[in-house]
């Protein structure tokens, strides 16, 4: 494992030219004197699950809002497939937020859309050029991808909410993005749907290649889903390693999330 003070020799390489998905280089954000990130630097090889482990209100959702633009950092360099979306303007922005699903921890589904709508919104934002029945088949294979097909006429307000849960993640996939950013993905749900949800992130990263940064608290979620983990603390990149490396690590920063 590799920590900010102590970098051991069995962490691999930072990034290889033309392996990496995301490259984050000195990242630093802040709100008035409260400053949130500093010099985070994090990178994500491609077909790789990253999960960011951090308390609440260490600056993971701070971090993933920074990679979808809807939050600008102060200082620092995001490079998604090279690109620096640091500096995009909004057009170019809107152009790589489609290579970009972002799961949001409450849902974000609309109240008033069926599952179908919430699923072909979109494909209607990004003016994709697709026929009614090329829609009509690509909101069901990304609902039968998390075993809800026969929720696609349904309300929202129907569903449970690991049901709510799983519409999100199919609505996140619907686009076939390169990168998923998950805001803690199993907030709320009972064990067993955490799990389901967890089993999810797993077999849609295998599926479709995706890489993915998993931002959470919740250490199941960490063990079930994480090629790597990189620990949020104090606004730097504390640590990074195997969740086999933290589980056996004696620093007690790291211990605390195990007790």
């Amino acid at each position: 494992m590799e920590t900010a003070s102590n970098p051991l020799s069995d962490i691999s390489p930072e990034h290889k030219p033309g392996t990496a998905a995301i490259i984050i280089e000195n990242l630093c954000k802040r709100f008035g004197d409260h400053i949130v990130l500093q010099d985070f630097g994090l990178t994500v090889q491609r077909e790789q699950n990253v999960v960011v482990l951090g308390k609440s209100g260490s600056g993971k959702s701070v971090l993933i809002k920074c990679i979808i633009g809807l939050l600008r950092p102060d200082s620092g360099t995001i490079r998604v497939f090279g690109e620096d979306v640091t500096k995009l303007d909004h057009d170019a922005l809107d152009k790589i937020r489609v290579k970009i699903g972002f799961l949001f921890q409450g849902n974000a589904l609309y109240d008033s859309m069926t599952v179908r709508e919430n699923l072909e919104f979109p494909l209607r934002r990004h003016w994709f050029d697709h026929s009614q029945k090329e829609v009509d088949a690509l909101v069901i294979e990304a609902l039968e991808n998390v075993g809800l097909a026969h929720t696609v006429d349904l309300m929202p307000e129907e569903l449970s909410g690991g049901m709510l849960k799983r519409v999100a993640l199919a609505r996140t996939m619907i686009l076939k993005p390169e990168v998923i950013l998950y805001d803690e993905p199993t907030t709320g749900l009972d064990p067993v749907t955490a799990r389901e949800i967890d089993n999810l992130i797993v077999k849609l990263q295998r599926k479709y290649h995706t890489s993915s940064i998993i931002i959470t608290h919740d250490m199941n979620c960490v063990r079930n889903t994480a090629d790597r983990v990189a620990l949020l603390l104090d606004g730097h990149c504390y640590a990074q390693g195997t969740y086999a490396d933290f589980e056996r690590s004696a620093d007690k920063k790291i211990k605390q999330f195990f007790e």
